[in-house]
């Protein structure tokens, strides 16, 4: 089944264009995103051909059956809420079915997990993305070698000096463990090559030292310590950093280079856009969508304000939040049992 399909069957119920259009948010280069309702022929609905969600290749235009459209109201989806409280001049078509839906049947508390709670893991990724930037994790991939150091002294020396100073390589060490002392090792050196011992590591990506059989008469010439625990922590870094690398959308990413401000500017006004409307509907117990401070939620997107003065205006947001949420008159979650008894008198009128 196709949107041309539900176009020409006359379908769909709801349509109205959304997103940053419909925040009052456009600018010269925004994109036109749809989102609709539509209802399933009488035979599909009825028989085992239920499809509860229909998008076009880039998603840019989605629909939703009436049923799973009800279904994520109930949830307080922030866009399928946005969706339903459209501003009027954005509705392209809606059925008289359609007014039976009232955004009042569906706010409640858990608006707060829902909007709120998506803008908080936005701001995570906001830091982490702040700390992708400012911490750039070089191409070429470390070994356990560059953690580990020869105790010297009453210090340490990173173990790669410590070899070139004395003229030693790795592969001709053999490590000992030493009881009730995690991660440091005897270091024992075979200039000759012939007592087997099989080096500090045995291949570049190895994620642990080895071990030797040492002769008990040998003396060490070194004890080494091994920081696993770091090189576990760089590892994951290493990983993350260049999956982000891969991924990332090179158009915003030298935008955000641009403006240097070390963040995902538009990620963070869409962030601070939605904890603004989660503290309005603890405030007013309605959905606002268009907004009232456009030039304020552009200028953060231009990269205009520091990336700690946006993370203090999250943070101020949801402090905010929670103090209207603790005494808002807003039910705990909606009205099951009525609005499905909304949904099965659209359906009795759509099927009878």
């Amino acid at each position: 089944m196709t949107i041309d399909f539900l176009q020409q069957n006359h379908l769909i119920l709801f349509e109205a264009i959304s997103g940053s259009r419909a925040f009052g948010l456009a600018t010269e280069n925004s994109d036109t995103d749809i989102r609709g309702v539509y209802y399933l022929p009488k035979e599909d609905f009825f028989g085992l051909n239920y499809i509860p969600q229909i998008s076009n290749e880039t998603n840019d235009i989605t629909y939703y059956e009436i049923g799973r459209f009800v279904e994520l109201l109930q949830k307080n989806n922030p866009n399928i809420l946005e969706m339903l409280a459209s501003p009027e001049d954005c509705i392209l078509h809606k059925d008289p079915l359609m007014d039976l839906l009232r955004p009042e049947d569906f706010l409640s508390k858990l608006c707060k997990d829902t909007f709120a709670g998506y803008a908080v893991s936005q701001i995570k990724k906001a830091k982490g993305l702040n700390k992708k930037i400012l911490n750039p994790v070089e191409k070429e991939r470390k070994s356990v070698l560059d953690f580990c150091f020869v105790l010297e002294d009453q210090g340490s020396v990173p173990l790669k000096k410590w070899l070139s100073k004395n003229g030693k390589v790795q592969e001709k060490c053999g490590l000992v463990n030493i009881g009730n002392a995690k991660g440091i090792y005897a270091l024992f050196y075979d200039e000759s090559g012939s007592l087997g011992y099989k080096g500090i590591i045995q291949q570049e990506e190895a994620n642990q030292v080895s071990l030797s059989s040492v002769p008990k008469n040998e003396k060490p010439s070194a004890y080494l310590f091994c920081n696993l625990d770091a090189y576990s922590t760089y590892c994951k870094d290493y990983r993350e950093y260049w999956k982000w690398v891969s991924e990332r959308n090179e158009d915003r990413y030298n935008v955000n280079q641009q403006h240097g401000q070390n963040y995902d500017s538009k990620n963070m006004m869409h962030t601070i856009r939605l904890l603004q409307s989660c503290e309005h509907i603890f405030k007013a117990n309605t959905l606002q969508v268009r907004v009232d401070n456009r030039e304020e939620l552009l200028d953060i997107k231009a990269g205009n304000w520091s990336y700690e003065n946006v993370i203090q205006k999250a943070e101020d947001l949801i402090e905010s939040i929670e103090n209207y949420h603790s005494t808002s008159s807003l039910p705990d979650e909606p009205d099951i049992k009525k609005t499905e008894k909304i949904l099965i008198g659209i359906r009795e009128k759509l099927y009878c």
